[in-house]
């Protein structure tokens, strides 16, 4: 037993990236190693140990929504209408601003976006494979099972959201299979998958998560992502029916312990980790010790939101400004969002107004491409959270990233309700009165108005836009095509020699 830990990366040929932290008896230091080819699990997955340090792998991927350049909130606020791309220049990462000006093509769309979460379909079939032969109780046996399948269905989720019809993988591949020739699944096809992943998964998942294993998934977190994709699918009375589940009494605490926050702006404290209000909830750490040989391997353990969405060259020239770190200055806000925000009370917690304070005299910056003034205030890091530990200062952001929280499923369920009757406006107005808003009558409209005012920055803007059928009007102006861009294009280095056919109009 040697005190290493190993990642164990797997050359992806076409659909699979097979890799998983396999680790030993403690982690005195890290080492990569390449192993190109199929990877042998024979003399894995023997006890409950080993199979837990591949459950831990197949968890890591979720740090893609956060983690690295090519992070899911970063680069899918580009192409809403709330954010510009920003960054340096137009040239600034060619697939971030191909999105946020709808150029984007085959050739400049980041692979990542596949190459990652097929990286975590592999992990968890794996998992899904090799735990019943493993030596532990059955208890933990379909915990961990169920865990695997929950990750998979968000993994798939992502994908058929991002690209439509895909491979649907469901057996861990072996070096005499033929990766070259997986066909596409229908949409349909890959949905009644993860609904039946979910529901398989639900009943051995914990209903509460002990404290000690604050991250992992519980049986409201599958509910919540059930209840999502049911309404993706449109299927709105089952989404409601797994959502009701997750919500209970609209201001009050839910069966699995969660409630609103009292305070909005408390949900961006980086301290102020998994609240009553956190459903799934990605963890970010200074602790891995990032540095720039882990920059766009998917090593790196902080939040790159953090950097990328800070000011150029910030400068604090009054005392009573935030003492900001300087950053890449990617996803300003646009003027018709802080327009729009003009009244709420979430405004100043959501929306960092840099052009007032530097009109002011209280602080200066550098205007970076795009820039409007406004900045992305949920995720600004401060210079009292920059790391002390080894390692750069930018890839380690502790602050973690929540991925479904309970105004976001609240808001959901009155949507699948269609916005009608006493338990949407109850909904509407729970969310609405955390911040001091009035009621005001439930309908579609309002319930997608507050989603836009709700979750700011949080990545899910484009994929509203996108399910309701509004992305063709609102982002026109973007060069938004509809029967095109509501899917990604494949990346062209998945589609070489291999029987995948690219999506329509790329």
């Amino acid at each position: 037993m040697k005190n290493t830990l190993y990642k164990i990366s797997i050359a992806a040929s076409l659909l699979v990236g097979v890799a998983f932290t396999n680790t030993a008896c403690t982690n005195d230091h890290i080492e990569d190693v390449e192993y190109l080819g199929a990877f042998s699990t024979e003399n894995f997955f023997r006890n409950e140990q080993e199979c837990f340090y591949a459950l831990v792998g197949a968890y890591d991927v979720m740090r893609k929504n956060a983690g690295g350049f090519e992070n899911m909130v970063t680069f899918f606020n580009a192409g809403s209408d709330d954010f510009y791309a920003g960054g340096g220049s137009s040239t600034d990462g060619a697939g971030i601003q191909g999105l946020s000006n709808y150029t984007i093509n085959p050739t400049t769309i980041p692979a990542s976006y596949w190459r990652d979460y097929y990286q975590g379909v592999s992990r968890t079939n794996v998992l899904i494979q090799k735990v019943p032969l493993a030596d532990m109780s059955n208890a933990t046996k379909n915990r961990f099972i169920a865990e695997a399948k929950t990750l998979r269905a968000l993994y798939y989720f992502d994908l058929v959201k991002m690209f439509g019809n895909i491979p649907l993988i469901l057996q861990p591949f072996t070096a005499s299979d033929d990766l070259y020739n997986v066909p596409q699944a229908s949409k349909a096809a890959v949905y009644s998958q993860i609904e039946a992943d979910l529901l398989s998964a639900i009943p051995d998942l914990p209903v509460v998560v002990p404290a000690d294993q604050k991250g992992r998934l519980s049986q409201g977190a599958a509910r919540a992502l059930l209840g999502k994709i049911y309404l993706y699918d449109n299927k709105k009375a089952e989404a409601a029916a797994q959502l009701a589940e997750v919500n209970g009494t609209p201001g009050g605490t839910s069966q699995y312990g969660y409630k609103l926050v009292a305070n909005f702006a408390s949900l961006w404290v980086t301290n102020n980790k998994f609240t009553t209000e956190s459903i799934i909830e990605v963890n970010h750490t200074n602790l891995g010790n990032s540095d720039w040989s882990f920059w766009g391997q998917g090593n790196d353990e902080g939040n790159s939101i953090c950097i990328m969405t800070s000011l150029r060259s910030y400068t604090r020239n009054d005392a009573t400004a935030p003492d900001l770190v300087s950053g890449w200055a990617f996803n300003p806000v646009t003027e018709n969002l802080f327009n729009f925000m003009q009244g709420d009370p979430r405004l100043d917690a959501s929306i960092f107004n840099a052009k007032a304070l530097k009109q002011s005299g209280k602080i200066d910056y550098s205007a970076a491409y795009m820039d409007s003034g406004y900045f992305l205030n949920k995720y600004l890091p401060t210079k009292d959270e920059v790391t002390t530990l080894p390692g750069a200062a930018e890839l380690n952001y502790r602050q973690n990233y929540i991925l479904i929280r309970l105004a976001d499923t609240y808001l959901l369920e009155a949507e699948a309700l269609n916005g009608t009757g006493a338990r949407a406006q109850a909904l509407l107005d729970a969310v609405r009165a955390r911040v001091g808003l009035a009621s005001v009558p439930v309908s579609l409209q309002a319930i997608k108005d507050e989603r836009r005012r709700e979750l700011i920055g949080e990545g899910h803007r484009w994929f509203d836009l996108v399910r309701w059928g509004d992305a063709p009007t609102v982002l026109a102006s973007r060069g938004f095509k509809p029967n095109k861009n509501e899917v990604l294009p494949i990346p062209l280095t998945e589609m070489t020699g291999t029987a995948l056919h690219q999506n329509p109009g790329y």
